[in-house]
């Protein structure tokens, strides 16, 4: 079911080379974390909600796990109440936890099903709380060595994938508020790109897109604004206890999809107009890709002779990352 013509190809600023991914990805799942810019500029939220629906008649089975920070911390402002991050995670209080389950439910998600389904019958929200789709865990956090309290902000520890693979058998694009249910009865705000890390895991996708304020990871910022267009994720997990706080959440939501299965995972400029279908369809995409780790090369010396046989393992990619990117 293959829509995307040239014309839109050219749009998104795709080549004729770059359209053979079209049939690989037929029926693969695509995780998309939405944030940052694209949700609060009117023209980047309907181009981003078009490029979602692009993906749907390309064949592919998208779903989308929307953030709300700039929203959440309007609200909070209107209320008086504190705004305050810590190791780049919001502090959660109860009071801030009913903000934050009322504006991402109750409208940003809202906003986001209505943009996609102008377009069809095709999206259905949920919370991570429905059907228990994500369960939780309090989430330490640690600034400078020492730990800090951060309230309510979970920790995925499960993720039950039926009720957003249903949707998705059905043709629809379930678009997800990243709230968890507890194991202690609490109700736990969640990262959105490590919730969106842990639904793509789960539900076993082929790409993990999330979409930023950045061009990507920066490879000595803020000394320079050179992007790190490629890593594996050993290269990413050297960088990782130096990245600045917003990214942090970002790239460690990269990480751990890599390592548990995703084939790619990419942090994309949601800034820029049809970045989201370069990011998908683009066979060197935009922003930062991260990509699993070289599988060890094994060489056995054939056994032509009465010889001893011996087996050599070369671990095979890149020069680790710190010889060749700056944190």
């Amino acid at each position: 079911m293959v829509r995307l013509d040239i014309t839109d190809a050219g749009a998104a600023g795709l080549t004729a080379a770059d359209l053979p991914w079209l049939e690989e990805l037929q029926g693969r799942t695509v995780v998309i974390k939405f944030g940052g810019n694209a949700m609060v500029d009117p023209a980047l939220h309907r181009t981003f909600a078009q490029d979602v629906v692009e993906l749907w008649h390309a064949g592919l089975r998208p779903v989308v796990v929307h953030g709300g920070g700039p929203q959440i911390s309007s609200m909070l402002a209107r209320l008086d109440l504190e705004v305050r991050f810590e190791a780049g995670l919001r502090v959660t209080t109860p009071e801030t936890m009913d903000v934050v389950r009322m504006v991402l439910t109750g409208s940003v998600q809202r906003e986001l099903v209505g943009a996609l389904n102008a377009h069809g019958p095709f999206a259905v929200g949920l919370s991570g709380e429905d059907a228990h789709t994500m369960t939780a865990v309090r989430r330490p956090a640690w600034v400078d060595g020492r730990p800090v309290d951060i309230g309510l902000v979970g920790e995925v520890v499960d993720v039950d994938p039926r009720t957003v693979r249903t949707l998705l058998d059905e043709g629809r694009i379930p678009v997800v508020s990243p709230v968890a249910r507890g194991t202690d009865g609490e109700v736990y705000n969640v990262n959105a790109d490590l919730a969106a890390s842990a639904l793509a895991v789960a539900l076993e996708a082929e790409r993990l897109v999330l979409l930023t304020d950045v061009e990507g990871l920066y490879a000595d910022w803020p000394r320079s604004t050179e992007v790190i267009e490629r890593l594996t994720a050993g290269q990413l997990d050297a960088l990782l206890p130096a990245l600045v706080s917003g990214m942090l959440p970002k790239m460690e939501g990269c990480l751990r999809a890599v390592r548990a299965g995703v084939r790619r995972a990419q942090v994309v400029d949601g800034r820029v107009p049809h970045a989201l279908l370069r990011g998908v369809f683009a066979e060197h995409g935009p922003g930062t890709t991260v990509v699993p780790d070289p599988a060890p090369v094994s060489h056995r010396v054939p056994d032509d002779g009465p010889h001893d046989a011996t087996t050599t393992n070369h671990e095979a990619g890149p020069r680790p990352a710190t010889e060749e990117v700056g944190a």
